[in-house]
């Protein structure tokens, strides 16, 4: 559904001492929402996903077409269904093993009370380990803006005219 408006234009493939020409889609165009419709706090509502959901399913719930999964990647800016969303948690444990192997519960680094990464010695330095550390980076994903559904008709407007 997003890209199925965006011009088309006629590009040669060249095999060899062939060339074919197909008519192809411009992929190339680059469309955000108008900042003034992000800005607006009052339009959108915060939303936690939920253990395995993608975009379509979101898309679904709340807006009652999985088509539409395009409009809550591009208000989050979010392009890549895998390092821009929470892993569900077996693929989480299973990247974790992967990359620490027995290092898994090791310290990564250290953190005072407030957050802030410290040296070990640091008075209030607490150790947060590699797995700690992955859990808490899948989880900042997790949090996403999620547009009205009542805005919907004129977000798909704004697109089109943007085309």
């Amino acid at each position: 559904m997003y890209f199925k408006d965006f011009p088309k234009f006629q590009y040669d493939f060249a095999y060899g001492k062939d060339t074919k020409v197909s008519v192809v889609q411009d992929i190339t165009r680059n469309i955000r929402f108008r900042r003034d419709v992000l800005s607006n706090v009052s339009l959108y509502d915060e939303y936690d996903i939920i253990d395995g959901e993608t975009p379509e399913i979101i898309a679904e719930k709340v807006y009652g077409n999985p088509e539409y999964h395009w409009i809550i990647m591009l208000a989050n800016d979010r392009h890549d269904y895998i390092t821009d969303f929470p892993l569900p948690e077996y693929t989480l444990e299973k990247y974790i093993v992967d990359k620490y192997g027995a290092q898994r519960y090791a310290t990564h680094h250290y953190e005072n009370a407030d957050g802030f990464i410290v040296n070990s010695d640091a008075v209030g330095a607490q150790s947060v380990s590699n797995d700690d550390y992955e859990r808490d980076l899948n989880e900042v994903k997790r949090r996403i803006k999620i547009i009205s559904p009542d805005l919907i008709s004129s977000i798909l407007k704004q697109y089109k005219e943007i085309l």
